[in-house]
Formats: structure tokens, sequence, C-alpha cells
């Protein structure tokens, strides 16, 4: 057995989660092997999934978004690390109900990345997703050495909108061993930087950016690509349109145009980061899951992957989840045979977050009893 589930967001952190489920399949089997392998996809959590998959938390004391210190942190095995810009970045260090759209930063991305790379990585999972920013990676990359100045000869501020003033980049001062390193672009999203389904369009409004932020981020943006076009040539340009650009507010294309980095889908990389096959030869049934299966889950998001992959070896795949708002067949069509979501077992969904873990516990032991007994 398998237990290879998300996070519920707001509820339980996937080794919460993967737990739960233990827990309840053993009421009813009571001496049943089960292996946990908590997942992520690049978002918030990819850097506790990977701690526990035996990688080392290594925490460092980095800039946040709005400009304060955070202490945030990046996972190690051997040479292979993994950076959560949440961790730096992420909505998480803004104060609830606090938005700064046009000035949140990444620059303590670039300083995750650089203890990253101090740390010995030579390999480096960036996942992206959860960010409080929609600066284009500038803030990350200035972290690096980028060198992107005002008509005055100034570094521009912090945030996307201060991009307006972008005069020239020169990016030749950037740390020498991201050249050496292998950098992948962990994301769940394959929007390009701007326009309608670009990376203020579509993700600034969860960030507190109204329509005119919208309008003057997604014109910095721009602007920003035409500067590194002219520093780096027309591929500034190309990149700006490659998938995975618009994600996290950018940091996709700081991370593209920048880091020489290669984009994949983020729950294919940290499957194979976590060592997912060869938990999956070891197993008769997987368990997936996420606090909403809904039709985001079928376009990159963790259940979506752990089933593909799981089908594609022959295994049975159930999963549980807060909510379930995909028919029968959309489930079958992802490899998913059945799901038990908990709003099944407490209709309130106030009440269904709060006491999400005992629910989980006995959707697990329904699953048991479904599919073991």
């Amino acid at each position: 057995m398998l237990v290879a589930a998300d996070k519920f967001k707001g509820s339980l952190t996937a080794v919460q989660v993967a737990e739960r489920v233990r827990s309840g399949l053993r009421m009813v089997v009571r001496d049943l092997d089960v292996e946990m392998l908590p997942v992520a996809d690049g978002g918030d959590g990819t850097v506790a999934a990977a701690v526990a998959a035996g990688f080392e938390r290594r925490e460092v004391r980095v800039t946040g978004p709005l400009g304060e210190p955070v202490d945030a942190a990046f996972a190690l095995r051997g040479d292979t690390a993994v950076v959560e810009m949440a961790e730096a970045s992420g909505l998480q260090h803004l104060p609830a109900g606090v938005f700064a759209p046009l000035t949140a930063t990444t620059y303590g991305s670039g300083e995750l990345l650089a203890a990253a790379l101090g740390a010995g990585a030579r390999t480096i999972v960036l996942g992206v997703g959860g960010s409080a920013t929609t600066d284009g990676g500038a803030g990350m990359l200035a972290a690096l050495g980028a060198r992107l100045l005002d008509a005055d000869g100034n570094p521009v501020g912090p945030g996307g909108g201060a991009l307006r003033d972008l005069a020239s980049a020169d990016l030749s001062g950037l740390d020498p061993r991201i050249a050496a390193a292998e950098i992948v672009l962990a994301s769940d999203v394959d929007n390009p930087l701007t326009g309608p389904k670009g990376a203020a369009a579509v993700y600034g409004p969860q960030k507190g950016a109204g329509p005119e932020d919208v309008a003057t981020l997604d014109a910095a943006l721009t602007h920003y690509v035409a500067v590194l076009e002219q520093a780096l040539g027309p591929e500034a340009a190309r990149y700006a349109d490659s998938p995975g650009a618009g994600a996290a507010g950018g940091v996709g294309y700081g991370a593209l145009v920048g880091l020489g980095a290669g984009f994949r889908p983020g729950i294919e990389v940290m499957l194979d980061v976590l060592g997912f096959a060869p938990a999956l030869e070891r197993a008769t049934l997987v368990i997936t899951g996420e606090g909403s299966l809904d039709e985001q889950t079928l376009h990159g998001k963790a259940p979506a992957g752990v089933a593909a992959a799981a089908r594609a070896r022959g295994k049975e795949v159930v999963a549980v989840c807060g909510r379930l708002a995909l028919r029968p067949e959309a489930l079958g069509r992802a490899g998913i045979r059945r799901a038990y979501p908990l709003t099944d077992l407490e209709s309130d969904p106030a009440r269904c977050m709060a006491e999400a873990g005992p629910l989980l516990e006995r959707a697990a032991a329904n699953i048991a009893r479904d599919f073991l007994t």
C-alpha cells in the first residue's frame, strides 16, 4: 500500500495526510504495510515533501517579499537541492489581508538559490508557486548578481511595478556557480509571461492586483522583456512565450532567461526526485489526493501525476480529498478508480476543514473496507 498524496491546503500538510490515511487503513487492517511518500507539485509544501523523503532541511535567513528578513528553507541530498521559491517569496510571508502586487520582490528566492549552491548543490529543482510577487524574477536575478538599472544608473526598485523604469540590464555578473549547475524549473502552470494568459492577468488578482495594477504590471513585464532582448538577444523574447515563463509571477521567466533553467511539469520532477518509481513497484494499491479534486487537478496537479504514473505501471489508484468536483468519468480518464471526499462524511465546509484529520481517517477506513477486505 502506497500513500502518495499532496497537502489539504489550509487543513493538513502532505505528511499529515499520509499519517492520517495510514491510521485509518490500520483501523480496519491492523498490521497493514503502508509506505508513505508525501508529494508536491513544485508549489508550497515541496520542501516538506522532499524532507519527508529523506532530504536534509537547511534553513537560511533571506529577504522576504516585502523586503524584511524571513526564515526560509531548502532541502538537500547529496548534490541535489529542492528550492521552493514560496519559502522566500510566498504569500505566507505577508500579513493577513496585506498585499503588495507592485512592489513584492523575489530577491529572497535568489538568496535561497545562492545558499543551495553554497551547500554544494549541482542539480537544483526550483519549485515555483504560491508567490506574492509579479516581478518576472528580476529580484531573484539581482540577488544572484544581475545589474538591472534605471536611466540614472541606479538599481531599479523592488517589484514588478518598478520594471517600467528599467533602462539597462547586465547579466554578466551572475554567480558563476549557476553555469555549472543544472536548474530545473518545476511548475504546474504553463502560462507565458505577458498578455491575457500571462502572469499579471491570470495570477495578479490573487496577489491583490486590481485592474489598473494588472495593466501596469503587464506593461512593465513587457518592457522588461524588451530591455533583456537588447542585452541578451532575441532569445529573451522567445523565452517570454515559453511554457512556464509566467509561473509564480514570472519567476519562471527569470529562471529560463537568466539561469538557463529547463522547464518540466512540477509533479513529474518531484516524483523523480522523491523516488516514486521504486515505491510504486512495491505497491499493490496507491492512494493519492489533495484538498480539492477539480478541473485544475487534471492539469498538472499532484494527484493526476501520481495516477498517470501508476496507471502506466498497471497499479490501481484511489483518491482522498476534501471536496470532489469531478464526475466519475473524469476521474476514470485520469486513472483514478474512485474518490473519497470528506464532504461525504461532513457536509459543513467549515467543520470539514477543522476536522479534516479525523474525517480523513474515517475515509481511509472506508477505502480499507472497500479494497482490502
